[in-house]
């Protein structure tokens, strides 16, 4: 559905109305500058209390439908053969055509499954691009993740609509390198996160699943982000724009051996799991759900969760619903543009992503531009984001850093959550940072934790910067906070 505005303004319109609401805070300038202290200048480590609006992730704070919240109170609360896992099961079956399903309580227990079944040392699992917990899985198990992303994919200013894709001539160069019997599967990340959640088409899928079936190698597909890759194709991709959603969903799922999500981003509540037709591949990884996660109908998750991702899933096959993040963040990305800001292009799902190396050139990449300019973010603003750059990869052996391909701080857009002025205020207060932004400075690490370091590390600013830009903001905004 289109809806033109007689003014000519290009805005996004929320296709819901607000129903509950959570009150806000927003400190001021100088409480904000000692919150971010006490955290490390780590933006994973403020307390939610002194945020005003949490752009770190979308990762469980989707907003859930009026649908979502009255399936809750219908839950089968018992430990096993619940009625919910059945009616979850069977949403699953519909909308993805397969057969099994083994929950998780989020994506990354389901990469843990996945690895712990397939990966072994000395094997190498090539993807369009590796995301944290990916990663640290695949290793912890000996594998080696190995990008086979296309040229354009680290292009951050680009109009290729989809720079998610897998070069396939890298594909088979690798496979011919190391051989197919040391590869357990090719990975597929729709939205891939760390690139500023850009998609893949679903020609390109269909190239990799021809490599895969050449060579006997299962095709793995992580859907948490899905719903914003089945949006893209169904914009950009013209064989694709008269099938709805759900046909899109079908073609995709239909080309991979095993699918697996985080409904904490996919479902719009907090779950996961994974799906196959393969028998032989559901018993292999059935017993370590029951290790890891909890019997096989509920997987470490709550049942009220579970008949939320259930609708959640089947409201996932509605346009409307899931053009809302996608829409938002184009809005955000192209103001930011209109005022000089460096911004991902073209806008990718997720979230607003900027280039903190274009921002702050100043800044050398092992003093962490991204994560000081999260951080700048969040004292300018009240406003959380994430850094994806160089903190979020971890040092190899020798502990030298592995600097990272983009610096890039990601504000996240979570469903539903936001209001368009509260978009507004945040064009605002980043476009006045990008014109102060010779008052930013590097960070350096303080408590250093060796795996995942981005979530729980701490750093300390390497000069009085922060401080310094306390003081140009009261200078400009007076007694606003």
């Amino acid at each position: 559905m289109t809806v033109k505005f007689y003014s000519g303004e290009k805005i996004p319109l929320e296709m819901h109305k607000v129903r509950i609401i959570q009150k806000l805070n927003l400190l001021p300038v100088e409480e904000r500058l000692k919150a971010m202290k006490e955290a490390g200048f780590n933006t994973f480590l403020l307390q939610n209390k002194d945020v005003f609006l949490d752009m770190l992730t979308d990762s469980g704070v989707n907003a859930m439908s009026d649908r979502q919240q009255a399936a809750m109170l219908e839950a089968d609360d018992s430990y096993a053969g619940s009625a919910s896992f059945t009616r979850l099961e069977k949403t699953i079956q519909e909308i993805f055509r397969k057969k099994y399903f083994l929950p998780a309580h989020q994506g990354r227990a389901c990469e843990n499954i996945l690895s712990t079944t397939f990966v072994r040392p000395g094997t190498y699992v090539p993807m369009n691009y590796h995301f944290t917990t990916t990663h640290a899985h695949i290793t912890k198990n000996g594998g080696k993740v190995v990008e086979v992303f296309t040229d354009e994919a680290l292009k951050l200013n680009s109009d290729h609509p989809f720079k998610g894709n897998i070069d396939i001539k890298k594909l088979i160069n690798l496979i011919q390198e190391v051989g197919a019997e040391n590869i357990p599967f090719v990975r597929m990340e729709a939205g891939t996160n760390l690139i500023g959640g850009q998609p893949f088409s679903l020609e390109n899928l269909r190239e990799v699943r021809k490599v895969c079936d050449e060579y006997g190698i299962k095709l793995v597909l992580d859907a948490s982000l899905l719903q914003d890759n089945l949006y893209f194709i169904k914009q950009r991709e013209d064989e694709c724009q008269n099938m709805t959603i759900r046909e899109i969903t079908w073609q995709i799922s239909d080309l991979c051996d095993i699918i697996y999500f985080s409904a904490r981003k996919l479902g719009f509540a907090r779950g996961g799991g994974i799906i196959t037709d393969s028998e032989e591949d559901m018993r292999a990884m059935r017993e370590y759900v029951t290790l890891y996660e909890g019997f096989l109908t509920y997987g470490g998750m709550s049942v009220r969760e579970i008949e939320a991702i259930a609708i959640g899933l089947e409201e996932t096959m509605d346009e409307e619903m899931i053009n809302q993040g996608p829409l938002f963040i184009e809005y955000m990305t192209n103001e930011l543009l209109k005022k000089g800001v460096p911004v991902v292009t073209p806008p990718g799902g997720l979230g607003c992503h900027i280039n903190a190396m274009e921002f702050l050139p100043h800044v050398p990449q092992h003093e962490y531009p991204a994560g000081a300019l999260a951080a700048a973010i969040y004292i300018a603003s009240g406003v959380r984001g994430m850094e994806r750059g160089t903190m979020s990869e971890a040092r190899d052996e020798n502990g030298v850093e592995n600097l990272a391909n983009m610096e890039l701080v990601r504000l996240a857009v979570p469903r539903r959550v936001f209001t368009l002025s509260q978009i507004q205020y945040v064009i605002d207060r980043v476009s006045w940072l990008y014109e102060n932004r010779h008052i930013i400075e590097g960070l350096k690490y303080v408590d250093e934790p060796k795996v995942l370091r981005f979530f729980v590390g701490k750093l300390d600013a390497l000069s009085d910067w922060p401080e310094r830009l306390v003081e140009k903001f009261r200078a400009d905004f007076g007694d606003s906070l």
